[in-house]
């Protein structure tokens, strides 16, 4: 791998072939009056996972036609000691 040192101004004004180069393999490395501060790397994960959709159909929906109805004072009590 062939290394690359670039001045800050030189990185500012080339930044998309220099990300061009690193995805290519070429270590940059910017330096600041000479001086190395910064490294351009590809990064460890280059691939997005895949979004999976459906992760709660394993549960059963119970479908209530009167759930918008308040709760009764029964039912209000079993839910606060724990029992609904």
């Amino acid at each position: 791998m062939i290394a690359m040192n670039v001045s800050v101004a030189d990185a500012k004004n080339k930044l998309p072939e220099l990300i061009k180069a690193v995805e290519k393999g070429q270590k940059i490395t910017i330096c600041r009056y000479g001086k190395p501060v910064v490294d351009l790397v590809p990064t460890a994960t280059g691939k997005k996972k895949k979004l999976h959709l459906g992760g709660l159909s394993h549960l059963d929906i119970v479908k209530d036609p009167d759930w918008w109805k308040p709760m009764t004072k029964e039912e209000v009590e079993a839910f606060l000691q724990g029992r609904y």
